[in-house]
């Protein structure tokens, strides 16, 4: 069996997906979406596929190798972006070629069902936002969720005033007002702030109890991470950034976060996905993979959260956002999602939903509006009242 043809495809906002066909007609699909390099992974893919052309697709682990160490530059976003997308479309032929589920592939489920998390949140006290934010939880509750995660919108400076701070935690305390103490509330600060000023601002949520803040600080800094995590009474986590093993090292190693979050489309796939939760293991750290794109990478996600014994919960945004390219859904029932029984990555795409075309060359930087609505999009720019560059 060799690869016979690789495509690519754009069906959706910040979805690219890249679809693998072998001579017999097995057919694999991955995701390799980079939020503000639309073209780039594009360019990288059509690269790749030179080399796999004509190759035998089960030699995954190989393919890998190749790819990451033949390069004199090896990593960077855009090659492992590219290189998840592929990652996860052989995973999906193998499955398909044993007729398993990819899971089974990779040492079999060592749990039944996955807990997922969904976005919501209170992101100012008006009247017509409490109205939304009340209708959208209603409706993410009867669709089975009991985990939300929100964060401060905006842009975030060194210092803040009082009232910007009072007015993140006032939505905060609302949130937890709302939902009560069973459920889990999650806050993700995208890397906005400095380490003073995120544990100030943590120190002002622990009433609410997080399961975790997520990335107080910008990811190229280990030790500043650490700080914040000594200084706050309840769980951090960081990831979504980084992008293999060696990335992580240092967090494992310098103990800064108790939770991580590789993302299955951009640190290189299935195989180094699971390798880094393998790592995370023996430092008593629990993955919580990151998934803010679409239905291929929540999939291949769900097949790595099944035989990873540190897994703690797993990111869906909009209970499956492009999940209607799929012939069948997921279901989610008082928090969880049962493992996958298909062959592969578990799902059947519609091929004529996935042809068409919505290609944007510019991704815009404003996550579907998940966090604030008042950020100002240029193109993806993001400036401070000044005119200096703000951190998104």
């Amino acid at each position: 069996m060799k690869i016979a043809k690789i495509e690519q495809f754009f069906p959706r906002r910040r979805m690219r997906l890249v679809k693998i066909t072998t001579e017999n007609g097995i057919v694999g699909w991955g995701e390799t979406t980079l939020e503000g390099k639309p073209q780039s992974t594009i360019a990288a893919v059509n690269e790749l596929a030179g080399y796999l052309i004509g190759k035998d697709p089960l030699r995954i682990e190989h393919h890998w190798q190749h790819i990451y160490r033949s390069a004199f530059f090896r990593g960077g976003n855009v090659l492992m972006s590219a290189l998840a997308g592929i990652d996860q479309a052989l995973w999906d032929i193998a499955g398909k070629f044993y007729q398993v589920p990819t899971y089974k592939l990779l040492g079999g489920a060592v749990r039944d069902r996955i807990r997922v998390y969904a976005h919501w949140g209170i992101h100012n006290t008006s009247e017509a936002s409490l109205e939304q934010a009340r209708n959208r939880l209603e409706w993410l509750q009867q669709s089975g969720y009991t985990a939300f995660k929100s964060g401060p919108g905006g842009k975030w400076r060194a210092h803040e005033p009082p009232a910007t701070i009072d007015d993140f935690v006032e939505s905060a305390c609302l949130m937890r007002e709302w939902v009560g103490n069973d459920t889990e509330l999650c806050f993700d600060f995208h890397g906005k702030m400095t380490p003073a000023l995120a544990i100030e601002v943590c120190h002002q949520l622990k009433q609410m109890r997080p399961m975790f803040v997520e990335e107080p600080v910008p990811q190229e800094n280990v030790d500043a991470l650490k700080q914040v995590s000594d200084h706050v009474p309840f769980p951090i986590a960081t990831g979504e950034r980084l992008l293999s093993r060696w990335e992580f090292r240092q967090i494992f190693e310098k103990q800064a976060a108790a939770y991580i979050q590789p993302d299955v489309a951009h640190a290189g796939g299935i195989t180094e996905l699971k390798k880094i939760a393998n790592m995370a293991e023996v430092y008593y750290m629990h993955i919580m993979p990151h998934c803010a794109i679409g239905p291929v990478a929540f999939s291949a996600c769900l097949q790595v959260d099944a035989v990873v014994p540190n897994f703690l919960i797993q990111e869906q945004v909009d209970a499956g956002l492009g999940s209607d390219l799929f012939q069948t859904s997921w279901q989610v029932e008082d928090g969880y999602i049962e493992l996958p029984t298909a062959s592969g990555l578990g799902f059947e795409v519609d091929e004529k939903l996935v042809e068409q075309d919505n290609r944007i060359t510019q991704d815009k930087m404003n996550l579907l509006g998940l966090v604030a609505g008042d950020e100002e999009e240029l193109g993806g720019e993001f400036y401070y009242e000044d005119g200096s560059v703000a951190d998104w």
